[in-house]
């Protein structure tokens, strides 16, 4: 069943997006060589709660930590840990904030100091791709159209786009319908109305689009080993036109810094 939020359900949706994106920021400020991710966790966790939120993965089908953090060829859901980050390398950081019962969900993949050129393009083709997804996401378009857009900027780069995992509707529960996969048809799928919320997440992938799960059976990576990349916003669909309820501002502040 999907979900047609009223204008204080998206109000609390904002303030839990607003509290997100802070909380992105603050990660944005600390991502460098030699910091672990468990440290990024337990800061991430100390600010979302200092806002009167709580972290929306820590504890979601018993998920051990309020990021999500995936690094290189992890694709998604890998779990923090105290090995620290490298130069070179590319870390997705995936987080959920709940407000008073409201969720929001988004993900930014960023550099590890200098990164090479391979890397550098798979971040921004991802991004653009989600930018390119979130302008399809208007009343009297339909699903296939984000996940056409998605799909179509990925593979004209020579991409892939990870088919098993996708975005999806949220509100008062983190996932609720619909499923937006990355990929899809033009004209398919439901019908986008007002006040559907929504969060659109590409990953893409080098090489084959293909996954396994680690050992921990949270972290989802590439099966060639390849880079991925993920970033994610929550959009809320107006009468006539989008509202992306969380933002990039604070990372790019805390990046120019």
């Amino acid at each position: 069943m999907i979900f047609i939020k009223g204008e204080q359900e998206v109000n609390l949706i904002r303030e839990a997006s607003n509290i997100l994106s802070r909380t992105l920021g603050l990660v944005a400020q600390e991502i460098k060589p030699g910091i672990t991710t468990k440290q990024l966790d337990q800061r991430a966790e100390e600010f979302i709660r200092d806002q009167s939120g709580t972290p929306a993965f820590k504890g979601f089908e018993k998920f051990p930590a309020s990021l999500c953090t995936s690094v290189n060829e992890v694709v998604a859901h890998g779990i923090p840990n105290h090995s620290p980050l490298k130069e070179g390398d590319i870390v997705s950081i995936d987080c959920g904030v709940v407000y008073k019962g409201f969720y929001s969900d988004a993900a930014f993949t960023f550099p590890v100091g200098k990164v090479s050129p391979k890397a550098s393009k798979l971040l921004r083709i991802t991004k653009e791709a989600l930018y390119k997804g979130i302008k399809q996401a208007i009343p009297g378009q339909r699903i296939g159209d984000i996940g056409q857009a998605i799909a179509n900027h990925a593979h004209k780069h020579g991409y892939s786009v990870v088919r098993v995992l996708g975005g999806h509707g949220i509100g008062k529960n983190l996932h609720e319908d619909p499923d937006i996969p990355n990929y899809g048809k033009k004209g398919r799928g439901a019908a986008l109305k007002p006040g559907m919320v929504l969060a659109i997440e590409p990953m893409i992938t080098i090489g084959r689009s293909a996954i396994v799960t680690a050992r921990d059976r949270w972290a989802l990576r590439t099966s060639n080993r390849e880079l991925s990349a993920h970033f994610e916003h929550t959009i809320a669909l107006r009468a006539h036109t989008t509202e992306i309820l969380t933002t990039y501002q604070y990372i790019d502040e805390a990046l120019k810094t």
